[in-house]
């Protein structure tokens, strides 16, 4: 009897140690980006099939002082061939003159070609442009596999965000000398999809430039949160950022951007091609 217990033992034992030797390694990094990035890249013709709306509120003001100008846009977002289509359909804003507040509406808005409405013009077509499938300027965060080739990445830890399990890594560039946007990135475990994009500015603006043209841009960075649809497709939800603008001496202004991406309805853009043959 003793001799089939221990040989029991030493079967339960080894069929454990068999089972350990086929544990796969954890990912590393680099591999869990490389599926972030196919399926970025897979999931840019998917979200051509959505129409949604867009909502964006941009605030420029004084450095700890007065508020200066604010916009609220709202958009219609179709799908095209190349990227997406914006139709306004709501503008709204307020903006300072001669000691008090203005309100107005829709286009053309006052005082277009003051600094305050340029800027602000400028923030909404740069970050949320028309060339990309879901809404958000495609450079500023490095997860298709294009963006991906000069960026190296950190698996810091694996740990659950609400109630999913992901992978917090974080992301900088090869080059160290290069500005551009460094951060950390929460990829969901199960679908390696981003669930959480934090970036900042890699590197500050060489002080050269900061003395000799008097141009920085303390404490620039983006936030957006990705939400995953009922088909399994993930868009960006929200996209969020306060930064200060200092330009040329005599540009100083805090600004302040939240944009919404909701109402996803699934359609289907197809084009047919017919065939003609030689004529008889």
């Amino acid at each position: 009897m003793r001799r089939l217990r221990l040989l029991a033992v030493l079967l339960v034992a080894g069929l454990s140690a068999a089972q350990d030797s086929h544990t796969e390694p954890p990912l590393t990094a680099d591999a869990i980006m490389a599926r972030v990035a196919a399926n970025q890249d897979r999931s840019e013709a998917m979200r051509k099939q959505y129409v949604y709306r867009q909502h964006t509120h941009i605030i420029s003001h004084k450095p700890k002082g007065r508020l200066l100008r604010e916009e609220t846009a709202d958009y219609n977002v179709l799908p095209t061939p190349d990227g997406t289509q914006k139709e306004l359909k709501l503008l709204t804003g307020r903006y300072w003159n001669k000691g008090k507040y203005e309100m107005f509406k829709g286009e053309p808005v006052p005082q277009a070609d003051s600094l305050d409405a340029g800027l602000i013009r400028g923030l909404r077509e740069d970050l949320s442009n028309e060339k990309t499938k879901d809404g958000l300027a495609k450079d500023l965060f490095p997860l298709t596999s294009e963006e991906q080739k000069d960026y190296e990445f950190k698996l810091l830890e694996q740990e659950t965000l609400e109630g999913r399990s992901v992978y917090h890594i974080s992301f900088r560039p090869k080059d160290k000398d290069e500005i551009t946007w460094a951060g950390e990135a929460y990829i969901d475990a199960a679908e390696f999809q981003p669930v959480r994009v934090f970036t900042k500015l890699s590197r500050r603006i060489p002080f050269a430039v900061r003395t000799l043209l008097g141009t920085d841009l303390p404490g620039i960075g983006f936030n957006v949160v990705y939400k995953r649809q009922e088909d399994g497709i993930w868009f960006p939800a929200t996209f969020g950022t306060e930064f200060r603008i200092h330009a040329l001496f005599f540009i100083n202004r805090e600004v302040s951007i939240a944009l919404e991406n909701s109402g996803f309805e699934h359609t289907h853009v197809e084009s047919k091609i017919k065939v003609v043959g030689p004529a008889d």
